[in-house]
């Protein structure tokens, strides 16, 4: 099986270093951009497996990114999950009703992350394949 693929969309360099060391020791290939067009154009040409997305990023949120890969028939069964410090009431139904397929809050759990993505990864390769 090909090596999975992560494309992390986050503007700062700390919260994307730890995230990539994450993804990279559990073996998953790590695709990065730094702003929300940034990601949705790095994702229509990647097509990861999975989307890490920020929420408050410039050029173009994290929201409104969401929104444009879930519209475009290539990448809208790619999960994209909510990675932010977004923590207020509203905020994981915003990032769900803006396409995001999940949320993890800011900071993360590092114990848990790893099984979280692993999941996510499983689930999405059999929506696709049946």
């Amino acid at each position: 099986m090909a090596q999975q693929r992560v494309l992390i969309v986050e503007d700062n360099v700390d919260n994307y270093e730890l995230v990539r060391f994450l993804l990279a020791r559990a073996g998953y290939e790590v695709l990065a951009a730094s702003n929300g067009m940034e990601g949705v154009e790095t994702a229509r040409r990647e097509l990861p497996d999975l989307i890490l997305m920020d929420l408050s990023m410039p050029e173009l949120d994290g929201w409104d990114a969401a929104r444009k890969l879930k519209a475009d028939e290539r990448t809208r069964k790619i999960p994209v999950l909510a990675l932010t410090a977004h923590t207020l009431p509203g905020d994981r139904k915003r990032a769900i009703e803006a396409g995001c397929d999940g949320y993890i809050s800011k900071p993360i759990n590092v114990a848990s992350f790893e099984k979280l993505v692993s999941t996510l990864v499983r689930q999405a390769r059999e929506e696709l394949q049946g």
